[in-house]
């Protein structure tokens, strides 16, 4: 990171405990080395084991990731950054309208049999990452599964993040997969309307499609991290750490240019 990068970073990390009083042991290590770290093998698409000299060790970087991920830091640390970036572009921190939409992509050797399957639509063997974007393409929530998982019955689970976290959002746009009763379930129960944005009948090859385009934009952006190319990750919620963090990259940079 830059100085005026980390600048906009530190002000959007989570606190520790030990700073506020409440009890636990002080970290012995800096944290914009931990946060560059990551942020490296995210976007380099490296194994941890090979980490460069230059950083922490190895297993000292992959336990203040596993400590984010598990106590919810990693995701507090996102939702303040996509909050300023919602403020710097003169909208409310809080969003009412969202696109959902999913994107699957192969799975490595280690990605164990019960979290991948078989996505007969994209003749993909491996993992679907379903995610929902606010309308400048920021991430709001994001789920992992099975390739084989289809978007509805995923979508629901999705949703019901949504709401928990974003109460204010009162429309989703979809694609066709999303149709049935999901969207009777949406409007009963969480009074969101999902509107499904479908391609017209007479068009051929690539369109770009209202508000579909959005979603699409966020995944682009995703997979200039080389760790997204495929998921190499055993754990769903470690894939989902990993998208937070590429986004967050995305968010900080924004930010860091916007301060010059």
């Amino acid at each position: 990171m830059s100085d005026a990068e980390w600048v906009v970073v530190r002000d959007a990390m989570p606190v520790p405990g030990w700073l506020e009083g409440r009890g636990g042991q002080p970290e012995s290590y800096c944290h914009r080395q931990m946060v560059d770290a990551v942020r490296y093998l995210v976007a380099g698409g490296i194994t941890w084991r090979a980490m460069p000299a230059d950083f922490p060790a190895w297993d000292r970087v992959y336990a203040f990731f596993r400590r984010w991920r598990d106590k919810g830091l990693t995701a507090e640390f996102h939702d303040r950054l996509r909050d300023r970036v919602r403020q710097a572009a003169g909208r409310d921190a809080e969003p009412t309208a969202a696109v959902i939409d999913a994107q699957s992509v192969k799975a490595a050797a280690s990605v164990p049999a019960a979290t991948r399957g078989f996505d007969g639509g994209k003749k993909v063997n491996g993992r679907k990452r379903h995610i929902v974007v606010d309308t400048l393409g920021l991430l709001l929530a994001v789920m992992v599964t099975a390739a084989s998982a289809t978007d509805r019955d995923a979508g629901r689970t999705l949703l019901a993040r949504l709401r928990e976290r974003h109460w204010r959002v009162t429309r989703v746009w979809a694609d066709g997969g999303y149709t049935g009763r999901l969207v009777d379930f949406a409007r009963d129960a969480w009074r969101i309307a999902l509107t499904v944005v479908r391609r017209s009948d007479g068009t051929s090859g690539f369109t770009v499609l209202p508000k579909r385009w959005l979603v699409e934009r966020t995944f682009a952006w995703l997979m200039h991290s080389r760790r997204l190319a495929r998921d190499y990750e055993t754990r769903t919620d470690t894939s989902e750490a990993v998208i937070k963090w590429a986004m967050s990259t995305v968010m900080s940079r924004r930010l860091a240019r916007r301060a010059r």
